[in-house]
């Protein structure tokens, strides 16, 4: 070798020296957590089929920026992040088998950053196996590819407060507070502040003033929309708050822990949450969540690093509260905040139990636990496996009723109200109208009014009464509903 290129060569050194040990440890980290976001997205696409059609909720937010039915009638507790999230593909595909992929993937790519928020807080191994905890859970694995806002408030809580712990350190990573607060207001204004609630408290207690601007600054970026919206179209913020309670049963102190058990047996929405809990295999990991986060406490208080562990524990209380004590209905997804954070918490308990202090696996826990692991995971995607069951039948009579109606004549432009008015006009490409209910947007006069210049349905129940303007409308059945179709201005009726 030449005496230049043997000088060239060690001036490429001194500039990108080799990793070291401490490199070396963070790639494989990064790597391990990689391969739990991999693993996390494949279980969607393998497991969640992407042909299942759009829920109720999902409908709404799409229908916002998509081109397949006008826009859904946008209620009060809702924001608009979910339908800016499926945007890049909604505004121009109608397939829902796309749309499930993107979401899929952008899910995976959410929950690998927000679990490198906590690198240096908590051994790689614990990570990974945090993430895979939460992400294994079957409404995890049925939410995420799912255009629905409570995921990505899990995520996007998990990423903050990873960051905000981070900061004394790591300045930068007040840069991560900010995007993780802003991405759950921009999801969920009201849930952003019960999960940041901690946080402001702990920086107002120790008086770090540049964590709680972070905080404040992501609050604002995130949910200054939903705040322009309430005084634009609501009547003021007060009034949106109001009116989102009022929507939501009336918020106030309830009881909803039993409805929350029953809604674990793979009940997508429990209002009203009535009928037995489900098998107590169901419910397990439930009751052992608490115990394992109470571990993961002590543990920490123990080894003097208490605070890594109580804020994600106190955020994670924050965030289940209102939904277990301040309203009178059930969904699984409205806890998976909580469950994302008290992840890594609980996988940091799960080590101490099954691993001596030098590190080595003690081998009676170990068995035991990976024997309850398993039965854990045969279990979430039993539950999963009927939910994506029941949801994808639900979802096909939904469209086989948009298609009886397209048949009959109701044609975009078109107007569909009464019994699950909200997805069926979206399936069918038609306006969804209520004269009463959570989704009001119209009232009776108006709708009697549609139907002399473009074809109006009203559906209800096998045998239900319609409204009294539509009693003589001729009826036919179709997936479980009754369809009455107003007759059209040349006073004929449906063929």
């Amino acid at each position: 070798m030449a005496h230049g290129d043997s000088a060239l060569l060690v001036g490429a050194r001194r500039r990108n020296p080799p990793p070291g040990p401490d490199g070396l440890v963070r790639a494989r980290g990064n790597r391990l957590i990689a391969a739990v976001a991999a693993a996390f997205t494949l279980a969607q696409l393998l497991l969640v089929r992407p042909g299942m059609g759009l829920g109720w909720d999902e409908t709404v937010y799409v229908s916002q920026v998509g081109t397949q039915a006008p826009a859904a009638f946008f209620s009060a507790p809702r924001a608009r992040g979910v339908s800016l999230l499926v945007a890049p593909i909604a505004s121009w595909s109608t397939s829902t088998e796309l749309l499930r992929v993107y979401l899929a993937v952008l899910s995976g790519l959410g929950l690998y950053l927000a679990l490198r928020a906590w690198r240096g807080l908590f051994p790689a191994r614990v990570l990974a196996v945090g993430g895979a905890l939460f992400a294994s859970l079957w409404i995890t694995v049925f939410y995420g590819p799912q255009a629905m806002p409570n995921y990505w408030v899990a995520v996007g809580g998990l990423g903050a407060v990873g960051c905000f712990l981070r900061a004394r350190e790591h300045p930068r990573a007040l840069w991560g507070v900010v995007a993780g607060v802003a991405l759950m207001a921009w999801m969920r204004p009201t849930d952003a502040v019960w999960v940041t609630l901690p946080l402001l408290v702990a920086a107002a207690v120790t008086r770090r003033l540049r964590p709680a601007v972070a905080l404040v600054a992501g609050l604002a970026a995130g949910g200054a929309q939903w705040v322009i919206e309430a005084y634009t179209s609501y009547g003021g913020l007060a009034e949106r708050l109001h009116e989102g309670s009022r929507i939501q049963g009336g918020l106030g102190p309830q009881f909803a822990v039993d409805d929350q058990l029953r809604s674990l047996g793979g009940r997508a929405l429990c209002r009203p949450c009535t009928g037995p809990l489900p098998d107590p295999a169901v419910m397990a990991w439930w009751a052992v969540l608490p115990l394992l986060a109470a571990v993961g406490l002590v543990v920490a208080v123990r080894a003097r690093r208490p605070r890594p562990t109580l804020v994600p524990l106190a955020c994670a209380a924050t965030a289940a509260l209102p939904y277990l004590f301040l309203i009178g209905y059930a969904a699984p997804r409205f806890l998976l905040p909580a469950y994302a954070l008290l992840a890594i918490p609980v996988a940091d308990a799960l080590f101490h139990v099954a691993t001596t202090p030098a590190g080595r696996w003690r081998p009676v826990a170990a068995v035991l636990l990976g024997i309850g692991l398993t039965g854990h995971l045969a279990v979430q995607y039993a539950v999963l496996e009927r939910a994506v069951h029941r949801t994808t039948r639900d979802h096909r009579d939904w469209a086989r009723t948009a298609a009886e109606l397209n048949r009959l004549g109701v044609r975009p432009p078109c107007l569909v109200t009464g019994r699950l008015s909200v997805p069926v006009a979206y399936y069918a490409g038609c306006t969804s109208a209520a004269a009463f209910g959570h989704n009001t947007n119209s009232t009776e006069s108006g709708i009697v009014g549609a139907s002399r210049h473009m074809p109006v349905a009203v559906l209800t129940q096998p045998g239900g009464a319609p409204p009294a303007y539509a009693r003589d409308w001729p009826t036919l059945s179709a997936a479980g509903l009754d369809i009455r179709v107003a007759p059209n201005v040349s006073g004929r009726g449906p063929t």
